[in-house]
């Protein structure tokens, strides 16, 4: 998977927040080098945040995002100012732009607050310093002087501050830590892993879905091997290997047939529950699954997908998994489907929220999702977990992945 490939949930998402005029979408293409944003005097020319997918050195593959302004007025604008703040679900680092001749005011001081309470790394940078009336308040130079690290000066024009910023992006961001693993951990250098990988209507063609891409490269990168079979071939393999794998990973919707043929002496898991530990959401799911004991009918359930695919006939989202779900409880409760960045705000008369993988939302995007749902006290979990749960393979799936039920 080259540069260009990496995707969108593996990027660093850097937003750029500020007032009307600021110069935020100048600043955008002066850090890019690019003229990835319409830069315009008129107050209001970005309408709705604008994505770029692109490579920026020192930090490499990112999402760059240029949002409306925070000062937006009118029914219309509050509408652009409530999706500039979404945007902060799914920001690594935020960059709060200030015009540098007339300071904060209460718009930045309410985004600082909503940033803080997100807790996203943040930025402030004060454009405009080569104007001649660029100044600062003694409030905001006594924040500057406590705090240089995340205050700084630059012009969007002349290019001054614009590689000192770019670094303390990266600063900022190698701060976080290290990522989590995806499987590279569950299999020794040299050892090797058997991937299960059905073709159906549902199957690209051609190719493979992101996560097993994923799976196949972390697998790599440690220096591991990888078999990739369908469930129909899966018998054969694993009985033509001289010794057995160290862990078979499947598609959650053959999960009950390929835990059939696999022994139990070799450990099992899905794609799906690889990524809900990888995104830092294995326990929450587990307990979640549980929740389906407490289904009745008509109770509503959540089906979420983050990415956006043409459903098909036996799509496991719309198809499969509620029948699998009225069959397991018995009931016939109400499915609510979303899909891309569509995600209720208002999730509180949910019996159960069940999510994909999340492999195309990153880290930050899918913690709000499950904050919210923490939050709010409903249960939430997702496919691979929920399916293992329904056929009683749940305990053996998670095994070895650090958590016990």
């Amino acid at each position: 998977m080259g540069m260009n490939q990496t995707p969108s949930g593996e990027r660093v998402h850097i937003a750029f927040f500020g007032r009307r005029n600021a110069g935020k979408s100048s600043l955008v293409n002066a850090v890019t080098g690019q003229e990835l944003a319409i830069v315009s005097d008129v107050k209001g020319t970005t309408t709705d945040p604008v994505y770029k997918s692109m490579e920026l050195l020192p930090l490499g593959p990112v999402v760059m995002i240029d949002t409306p302004g925070l000062d937006d007025e009118g029914e219309l604008g509050e509408k652009r100012v409530k999706k500039a703040r979404q945007v902060l679900d799914k920001t690594d680092i935020a960059v709060l732009v200030v015009d540098a001749a007339e300071g904060k005011g209460h718009w930045e001081d309410e985004m600082i607050r909503l940033i803080e309470k997100k807790e996203v790394p943040c930025l402030v940078v004060y454009n405009k310093a080569d104007l001649p009336d660029a100044g600062m308040k003694d409030r905001e130079r006594e924040e500057q002087l406590r705090d240089k690290e995340k205050h700084i000066w630059v012009s969007a024009v002349t290019g001054q501050g614009i590689a000192e910023l770019k670094e303390k992006i990266a600063g900022l961001y190698e701060a976080e830590g290290s990522k989590r693993q995806l499987a590279a951990d569950l299999v020794e250098p040299g050892g090797l892993a058997v991937l299960v990988v059905p073709i159906d209507k549902a199957a690209p063609k051609g190719r493979l879905i992101l996560p097993q891409q994923q799976v196949i490269r972390d697998l790599l990168d440690k220096g591991a091997g990888a078999v990739v079979c369908r469930e129909t071939e899966l018998a054969r393999i694993l009985d033509s290997l001289k010794e057995d794998p160290s862990i078979v990973i499947t598609d959650s919707q053959v999960f009950p047939i390929v835990d059939s043929i696999t022994p139990k002496r070799i450990r099992l898991t899905s794609f799906s529950i690889l990524f809900a530990r990888y995104k830092g959401n294995l326990e929450q799911s587990v307990k979640g699954a549980y929740a389906l004991n407490r289904i009745r009918n008509g109770s509503r359930i959540l089906i979420s997908e983050g990415c956006t695919h043409h459903r098909q006939c036996g799509d496991i989202g719309t198809v499969k998994l509620p029948a699998w779900i009225r069959e397991y409880t018995g009931c016939e409760p109400v499915f609510e489907f979303t899909s891309g960045t569509e995600f209720p705000e208002d999730i509180s008369g949910y019996g159960l929220i069940v999510h994909c993988g999340g492999c195309m939302l990153n880290e930050r995007e899918m913690g709000s999702r499950l904050r919210a749902a923490k939050e709010a006290q409903i249960p939430m979990t997702n496919y691979g977990i929920l399916i293992a749960y329904m056929k009683g393979i749940l305990e053996r799936s998670i095994e070895g992945l650090g958590l016990k039920l």
